[in-house]
């Protein structure tokens, strides 16, 4: 099937056409909630020793499979309303969990199987099917566990609990840090608690393993970190209580850049003076690329001529800490004055797709130059010509649809092939975008 082939509008399989900007944005944007708390917060409030309230939870395909998969293992999640519900009980071995694509399942929801009473079945959409998944379970396996993944390192797999726990466990993440914080998250519940070390070169995305032991404390568990590379979590009780998920910086990452293109300004209510997100760094870089930020309250607003008044600065930055933002600066970086470098997101290949070979193409089918490197991305820059409109794909992965949201504001006929991935994080996009505009 070829893009003219398929039907236009927002559903999954669908094309998009991403509007164009047609002058300076004046916008309020409400982001919705946190995607990483959200299921972090559903993970810890099932092993919690009461219920617990969550407020604010991001309502997304995500964090839909988080509690399908959390209901598998036993426990009574009620999300019928704007609080959430989740009644913690015994995990239960003996069924099923699905992953689709959803990082955070694969890698949060294994680890719980060390505390069932059976053993328990993973697997996801096709794409899932080649996202790293080795070190944990050879860390699983570490932790006496049983796993049968056929020598793949992939799902699917299934786990079979333990009789006994060791309380020490070695497991490199240089491919993700989500390997240590699946092990950390359900550390407090086993026995003897357990102390993680990461073996790897690289420990990609250190916030959001920062984030991981942050929402432990706030559960008042005890994490000690004697070095950059191990975690030590105490074992004991997790009292969560009730909680709000602060709202996702990043998805409100290409809104706040969109000013850097069309001109204007954008403005983010909800954003903390104080976060573990990865997204907190979107201020610092944009005003390197030539935006204004400033923080009213809990207001952060964002403001830029735009293309037509100077243009975007290229950048040289490392990524390291905060990869997932990569695909918004990448788009900013394909429509910059000169050239930019992304460095340090080599472990993004091991995401949704392999997100450096995805934006390489995706700038080059728009008549750009990037090229991927094995650890990042070099950009030329705005040429002279412009870009030309195509119908970019997104490769089933969220964040490269709204990479081509962005573009599609300085290019008029862009469009965006299965825009409604976005769904993964973001159900309502295609509608915020256009209501920037329309704003």
């Amino acid at each position: 099937m070829t893009h003219a082939d398929l039907p236009r509008g927002t559903g999954p399989g669908q094309v998009w056409p991403a509007p164009a900007a047609s002058g300076p944005l004046d916008a309020t944007v409400e982001v919705p909630g946190s995607k990483s708390l959200t299921n972090r917060f559903l993970v810890l409030a099932a092993m919690a020793d009461a219920p617990v309230t969550i407020r604010g939870g991001l309502r997304s395909r995500d964090s839909e499979l988080m509690i399908a998969a959390l209901r598998a293992l036993g426990q009574d999640v009620n999300d019928s309303g704007d609080e959430w519900t989740v009644t913690p009980a015994p995990v239960r071995g003996g069924g099923e969990v699905f992953c689709g694509l959803a990082g955070t399942v694969m890698r949060f929801v294994p680890p719980l199987v060390l505390l069932a009473d059976a053993p328990v079945s993973f697997d996801g959409d096709p794409e899932a099917r080649v996202r790293p998944m080795g070190p944990l379970l050879d860390a699983l396996r570490a932790l006496g566990a049983t796993v049968d993944d056929e020598g793949r390192g992939t799902l699917p797999f299934t786990v079979t609990p333990p009789a006994s726990v060791p309380s020490e466990v070695e497991v490199d993440s240089s491919a993700s840090s989500q390997f240590v914080t699946g092990l950390l998250l359900v550390a407090a519940r086993l026995p003897h608690g357990l102390t993680v070390r990461h073996t790897g070169a690289t420990l990609p995305s250190l916030p959001h393993i920062d984030m991981t032991c942050e929402t432990l404390r706030g559960a008042g568990v005890r994490v000690d970190q004697p070095d950059e590379r191990t975690w030590i979590v105490h074992p004991g009780a997790l009292a969560l209580g009730d909680v709000r998920v602060e709202p996702d910086l990043s998805n409100a990452g290409p809104f706040i850049a969109a000013p850097l293109v069309a001109g204007g300004t954008v403005r983010i209510p909800g954003w903390p003076s104080q976060t573990t997100q990865p997204g907190a760094l979107f201020p610092e870089i944009l005003e390197r690329m030539g935006a204004t930020c400033s923080l009213d309250g809990d207001v952060l607003s964002v403001s830029a001529p735009g293309l037509a008044g100077g243009g975007i600065r290229g950048i040289d930055a490392d990524l390291s800490p905060a990869g997932e933002i990569t695909p918004t600066i990448a788009a900013l970086c394909a429509l910059a004055v000169g050239p930019s470098t992304l460095a340090g997101i080599g472990h993004l290949r091991g995401h949704e797709t392999d997100r450096l070979a995805a934006i390489a193409a995706e700038v080059t089918r728009v008549g750009g130059v990037c090229v991927a490197d094995d650890d990042s991305l070099r950009f030329e820059g705005l040429p002279e010509s412009g870009l030309k409109p195509a119908a970019m794909e997104s490769y089933y992965d969220h964040r490269m649809a709204t990479f081509a949201a962005i573009i599609g504001l300085a290019v008029a006929g862009t469009e965006v092939v299965h825009v409604g991935t976005t769904a993964k994080t973001m159900p309502d996009f295609p509608e915020m975008w256009t209501g920037m505009l329309g704003a």
